[in-house]
């Protein structure tokens, strides 16, 4: 925006010489001029020009009279009133002389009173001195020392003498400085030599500025310094150019500009600053910063007073906390407690990531509460915690997640997907470490972090499924435990369950396997021929993603179809003994190994009665299973039936008849 200033300085300097010229010429009778140099020159002006003509300088008195005319007419300047008037011949002024503020002139609705003035009726100007006031109405209301003034161009400049300043007051606003020039037709008032404007809140200090007392807009340029009082609280506002109503108390910056208060710095290059509300609307690429933490953002609201932050565009908050990224949210730089929106996320110094619809973060506390499509991610052990709701505390490392609650393991490119009603993450702190050295001692903790799913699990990998009532996972050792009606399946046709199921990850492939109280196992053939193991207790190794060895201790009961050469089967083997060893080499028995008490028969297929093909337990339980990965959602009414224990517990068992 271009300033009027800039016009009136170029436009009224001919007429500035004219009154500096007029206001050498003072006679002593007049007030003192503005600086102690003008004085000088003046007194120095009258002794020389006494010595050239004592004729020429007789004075003619003039009684002051008021022309009957219309004063209002701002086509002249008419003198209302003054003591005595005086006219040196030759001179094309009067000289007035009153006594304090009783010289008074009038422009229309404009009124100026001084002490003296030299009146340049012709040019319808003058010049005036001591104790100068002029003003209109209620808006303009100036003191100054001395003035020349322009009635043709309606023009003033207004001086103060060394230590004094000229004062505009409008209402509560005061405007200091020491040449200060009005034009009565803009109603716009300027200085370039320095000023300071002060209303019942704010402080401005700058090189130059202009005001406008009907608009009650003001410009300011050059060091520009805003000072806010608010309750005691100081800010402050630093910048080059500065735009200020003084009606609404907004100053716009739109130039860079650095705004302090209470410890917080904002950086920005354009924005609007609501001294009345504490509130900076920041409109550019602008950082809000404080000993905790810096705010990087390109359109956001920031309330000095409650240091309250709403952030409308892509933003980051970073501090030894982590990151948030948010491109709606509300971030208080005090209480550092976040309500953030549309899908915000926040990055933790621990490598985690919250991410939700909606988050509540309490960074003090490292308390983060997501709702809608909330993810949880833990980088670190390549893990993910999905859900409608859930929550992370960093302090303890714990999580909570429910509605859809799914969990994604995917450390080894093959993702395990698991779902329960609602998943749990936290830390147990085994013991604390003391750690001495040469100067102090440290602590550390011995650790383990759980996950405990429940209830209504499934679980998807594409080597391996699995269906129970609850399951925790220890990831210290990597120790998955099933509990209450687990099932394991894996490959086509094979297929786990017990009362309890233990398996062991390394590098999130299973190394071994353990049912500690009842284990069965089945693997379909074909048709209604299955190969069947049963006994109290079961171990399994694996290697390469397949069982290498496989030990039975207790009841061991056995069905087994072996393959012959020519890829077909015509007998049944039934087993009974204490234990059993079995090798494997790609999926195939190579050797088996029962002992103490064993008995067995081996009977043609064509002679085995239905009793033989299964074992007592036996249950298939294919119709559960889950096929895919989203299929961890469908928890079937024959599921819930099994996790409930009715129905003989046999969802879909093939159970024949003997």
């Amino acid at each position: 925006m271009t300033s009027f200033r800039h016009i009136f300085k170029n436009i009224y300097k001919p007429s500035i010489m004219m009154a500096l010229s007029a206001f050498i010429m003072l006679t002593p009778l007049a007030a003192k001029g503005a600086h102690q140099a003008q004085k000088e020159n003046t007194i120095k002006s009258e002794k020389k020009e006494t010595k050239k003509s004592t004729k020429s300088e007789t004075k003619i008195e003039v009684k002051p009279s008021i022309p009957l005319a219309d004063h209002k007419n701002r086509g002249k300047v008419f003198l209302e009133e003054g003591d005595s008037l005086l006219r040196h011949e030759g001179n094309d002024y009067f000289t007035l002389i009153g006594t304090k503020n009783k010289v008074k002139f009038r422009h229309g609705d404009m009124f100026l009173t001084c002490d003296s003035a030299h009146f340049y009726d012709t040019q319808n100007s003058f010049n005036a001195y001591g104790n100068v006031h002029m003003w209109r109405g209620d808006t303009l209301n100036v003191h100054a020392d001395s003035l020349n003034y322009n009635g043709i161009d309606e023009h003033a400049v207004l001086y103060a003498y060394e230590g004094n300043k000229v004062k505009l007051i409008n209402k509560d606003v005061k405007l200091e400085t020491d040449i200060f020039e009005y034009d009565l037709k803009q109603e716009l008032g300027f200085y370039t030599t320095g000023g300071v404007m002060t209303d019942k809140q704010n402080r401005l200090e700058s090189e130059e500025g202009d005001y406008s007392p009907a608009t009650k807009q003001a410009n300011f340029y050059g060091n520009v310094f805003l000072e806010h009082n608010s309750d005691g609280v100081i800010s402050t506002v630093s910048t080059e150019a500065l735009h200020y109503s003084t009606l609404t108390k907004i100053a716009n910056i739109d130039t860079d500009a650095i705004i302090e208060s209470d410890g917080t710095t904002i950086k920005t290059s354009n924005a609007d600053y609501n001294t009345n509300l504490n509130l900076a609307q920041l409109k550019s690429p602008s950082t809000i910063a404080n000993k905790d933490g810096t705010i990087y953002t390109d359109f956001a609201d920031y309330n000095t007073a409650t240091h309250f932050a709403h952030l409308k565009s892509p933003s980051k908050i970073v501090n030894n906390d982590g990151t948030i990224y948010t491109d709606d949210g509300e971030y208080n730089t005090s209480t550092k407690i976040a309500t953030l929106y549309n899908r915000s996320k926040i990055l933790t110094t621990d490598n985690k990531t919250l991410e939700g619809d909606t988050l509540f973060y309490d960074r003090n506390n490292g308390y983060g509460e997501a709702y809608g499509n909330m993810v949880i991610i833990d980088n670190e052990r390549k893990t993910e915690l999905r859900g409608d709701y859930g929550y992370y505390n960093e302090v303890i490392d714990s999580a909570f997640v429910t509605g859809n609650a799914l969990v994604l393991e995917y450390s080894k490119g093959d993702t395990l997907y698991m779902h329960g009603d609602t998943i749990r993450g936290f830390r147990v702190i085994n013991e604390i470490i003391s750690n001495p050295n040469d100067s102090i001692t440290t602590t550390s903790l011995d650790t383990t972090h759980f996950i405990v799913v429940h209830p209504h699990v499934r679980m998807f990998r594409s080597d391996i499924q699995g269906v129970c009532d609850s399951l925790t996972f220890r990831q210290q050792d990597s120790l998955l435990v099933m509990n209450k009606y687990p099932i394991i399946w894996s490959g086509g046709n094979r297929q786990i369950f017990g009362n309890v199921i233990e398996i062991h990850f390394n590098d999130s492939t299973a190394d071994w396997a353990r049912l500690p109280d009842t284990g069965f196992a089945a693997e379909h053939i074909e048709g209604d021929f299955y190969n069947q193991l049963s006994g109290k207790e079961m171990f399994a190794t694996f290697e390469n993603e397949s069982i290498k060895k496989l030990n039975i201790s207790g009841n061991v009961l056995a069905i087994y179809l072996p393959l012959e050469s020519d890829s077909t089967y015509n007998k049944i083997v039934n087993v009974e003994s204490s234990f059993l060893e079995a090798h494997f080499n790609e999926q195939t028995l190579e050797r088996c190994k029962i002992w103490s008490q064993s008995n067995g028969t081996v009977t043609p297929l064509y002679l085995a009665k239905k009793s033989l093909f299964f074992l007592p337990k036996f249950k298939w339980y294919e119709s559960i299973r889950p096929k895919y990965p989203m299929d961890v959602f469908n928890v079937s009414p024959e599921m819930e039936e099994m996790l409930r224990g009715g129905s003989n517990n046999t969802p879909t068992s093939r159970t024949l008849q003997k």
